[in-house]
């Protein structure tokens, strides 16, 4: 059929005007392209991420198939997979089911079995004193048990100890104020001014505060005039105060030299900007 043409009116001053570019169509233009391949990088993703279910076709549904839910083709029923415009059935072995992959062999095994060879689904083996885990694919032993190969055998609890959630070692752990010692428990030994730590490992006990640990005692620290007790592990477990300086165990008043200052820590200085050090003065200049 012929359609007659209609001749469209001369452009107006007002749609000249719009035809022309605007500043700000570049930079829509650069974002429309950020979004396009931000959609694409996504679609790969989910591709990725999401598995095929059962493959889908075009043309005459065949038998043992489904129109998709959306859009047009069909798909195979679940249990059946596509080949060659058919939709043939999937031999799905005892204890298994049918997954609706493309892929792979298109079945699982049930829970509380495990695939043999890729044609089977033999039964998870759990020994006794253990279950089956709420995964269903593997075994765990019962609490008062630990894993050995493939047997849960008792955890003998030595004295002064408590079975643990780690049953992949020894099963158990020592009581506070005990430490473990070739299989046994045995009493950790504090000494004066000294506190247990509960650590896992490390220093089972640690000083007061105000002693310092020298050997296996815990010895009070001698606090020189104008300093303060330092947590730190090293040192003598003290520094002077802001404006002094540590010679030989005492903490001496720091002669601040003109156009000086004291540094971060306060116990030491450094000469203001544009001065540099000589002989123990800021002089100008380099």
């Amino acid at each position: 059929m012929m359609y007659p043409k209609i001749r469209s009116a001369a452009p107006s001053e007002t749609t000249r005007l719009a035809d022309r570019p605007r500043e700000g169509k570049p930079a829509r233009r650069s974002l429309a392209r950020l979004i396009l391949r931000l959609a694409l990088a996504a679609g790969v993703v989910a591709s990725m991420a999401f598995p095929a279910f059962a493959q889908e076709g075009a043309g005459p549904i065949p038998q043992n198939a489904q129109s998709r839910s959306y859009g047009g083709g069909w798909v195979c029923d679940l249990g059946y997979r596509q080949e060659a415009g058919e939709c043939l059935v999937i031999e799905i072995p005892e204890n298994a089911y049918p997954t609706g992959r493309s892929y792979g062999t298109g079945w699982e095994c049930s829970r509380g079995y495990e695939e043999a060879n890729g044609i089977s689904c033999d039964p998870i083996p759990v020994p006794a004193n253990a279950f089956l885990r709420s995964s269903g694919n593997d075994w765990q032993c019962d609490r008062g048990y630990r894993q050995d190969r493939d047997a849960c055998v008792p955890i003998v609890l030595p004295e002064n100890a408590y079975l643990s959630q780690n049953t992949s070692g020894s099963g158990w752990e020592c009581n506070r104020g005990y430490a473990a010692a070739d299989g046994t428990c045995l009493p950790i030994a504090v000494p004066d001014n000294g506190y247990l730590t509960n650590a896992d490992y490390g220093a089972t006990w640690a000083c007061e505060r105000g002693f310092m640990k020298t050997g296996d005692s815990c010895e009070a620290i001698d606090l020189p005039e104008n300093a303060f007790l330092d947590p730190d592990s090293y040192g003598p477990g003290w520094s002077c105060e802001r404006g002094y300086k540590p010679v030989s165990g005492a903490c001496i008043e720091i002669d601040l030299p003109e156009n000086a200052y004291l540094d971060r820590s306060g116990n030491r200085w450094n000469c203001n900007r544009g001065y540099r050090l000589s002989e123990g003065a800021c002089i100008l200049g380099r």
